[in-house]
């Protein structure tokens, strides 16, 4: 194949693909048929850009270039630059994710994220392999067996970490306030979900309850605990590092608690917008409640803790949580590769989206960066934690003291 056919497959193959992404999911194409749309002329200009910079990378570059690898990476850039969710998995990464879908189980216990260009440690599943690793929330995981997380989607980032029980996994984690990277190889297995945690803490006549993920059967169980022991008790519910589960499950979550009104909605460009709003049947207490989230709270449990403050159903404590609420659709092309396109976003009852923004506590509290290394410590306070607990106690003193009697 000489150099100006090349070129001119990849140019026509870049041209087709801006057609299908830009007219296709604005639903407005048809094959041989494509009708122009407003505000698009500037992305068919932009061909011709793309264009002159391959004529310049094949015929000015100081080798020659391989020009699959360069449409390659420039799909994958395409799709990153929309959102960290968004992937383009060539057809040989997408025949590896399919065949990795039957691993789904098992892996090295890493919630993981794409942010500032890398993979990104959401939070360690306790009891995993990487929970041994002493690895904190926020840690960056540089490279995979090697091959640069800048250079993945996070659909590979997922499927490489995953695999056989007993396969192992390297990995470059870069800590914080240490800026060289340590290796450490993981050998994978089944990954246990989380235990769900309850206990009395009677100093503020609160039960305590932390679920580690949010599923529809923990959240019955959630509600089969508080109708048995929550009855004249305040609630403390602990949505730090809960960062797996479904959206829909943090939404009957939150309706546990709030009975009337927006729980929140979901939307995209042709996404068409679903408002979930709380039905009273199935809430099940009026507690005082305080909610506790850090940085590796993520999706569902945002979803939850972003209706309670909306609705001043209660106090949320802690950090600012990672930000994860968005809906992904796959579109299979023709060649065997894969795009996987974020279609919608979750919002909060007041309209801010949380993938885009996170959740701000109504109050901040958290440990800094020396305390975070040093978490294994257990000597060391947990002060979003005491501070719920200060809280609750103080609310308590308070009526008590404006009862008692004045002396003259």
């Amino acid at each position: 194949m000489n150099k100006f056919f090349q070129r001119f497959v990849l140019v026509a193959s870049a041209a087709i693909f801006a057609t299908v992404v830009l007219g296709f999911f604005a639903g407005q194409f048809g094959w041989l048929g494509v009708r122009a749309m407003d505000g698009q002329d500037g992305a068919y200009k932009q061909i011709t850009v793309y264009d002159d910079v391959l004529e310049h990378i094949q015929s000015d570059y100081v080798t020659e270039p391989n020009m699959n690898k360069v449409t390659t990476g420039a799909l994958h850039g395409l799709l990153e630059s929309l959102d960290a969710d968004s992937s383009y998995l060539s057809p040989a990464e997408y025949k590896i994710y399919k065949d990795n879908e039957a691993n789904a189980g098992n892996g090295v216990g890493l919630v993981v994220a794409k942010r500032y260009g890398y993979a990104v440690i959401v939070t360690i599943l306790p009891g995993s392999p990487a929970s041994k690793e002493h690895l904190s929330d926020g840690d960056i995981i540089e490279s995979i067996d090697n091959q640069s997380t800048r250079d993945l989607s996070i659909a590979m980032i997922h499927t490489l970490l995953r695999g056989k029980p007993g396969t192992t996994v390297t990995i470059s984690v870069v800590r914080q306030m240490k800026p060289e990277g340590d290796k450490i190889t993981l050998t994978r297995g089944p990954v246990a979900a989380p235990v769900l945690e309850e206990k009395q803490i009677r100093e503020a006549n609160a039960l305590y309850l932390k679920p580690g993920e949010l599923t529809d059967a923990t959240v019955d169980a959630l509600a089969a605990i508080i109708k048995a022991e929550g009855k004249g008790k305040n609630l403390i519910l602990d949505l730090r590092d809960t960062a797996t589960g479904d959206e829909s499950a943090g939404i009957r979550l939150a309706n546990l608690f709030i009975s009337q009104g927006t729980l929140a909605t979901l939307g995209g460009q042709k996404f068409p917008t679903q408002t979930f709003t709380a039905d009273a049947t199935k809430t099940i207490t009026d507690a005082p409640l305080i909610v506790l989230v850090n940085r590796g709270t993520f999706g569902a449990a945002e979803l939850m803790a972003d209706a309670i403050i909306d609705a001043k159903r209660g106090d949320v404590l802690g950090e600012h949580t990672f930000g994860e609420g968005s809906v992904q659709k796959t579109f299979e092309l023709p060649d065997g590769a894969a795009l996987f396109l974020t279609v919608a976003k979750y919002a909060s009852p007041a309209g801010h989206k949380i993938e885009d923004e996170g959740v701000t506590p109504t109050m901040l509290v958290g440990i800094n960066d020396e305390d975070e290394i040093t978490a294994a410590n257990p000597n060391k306070t947990d002060e979003i934690l005491a501070k719920a607990i200060e809280l609750l106690k103080a609310r308590a003193a308070a009526p008590a003291a404006a009862a008692a009697p004045v002396k003259n």
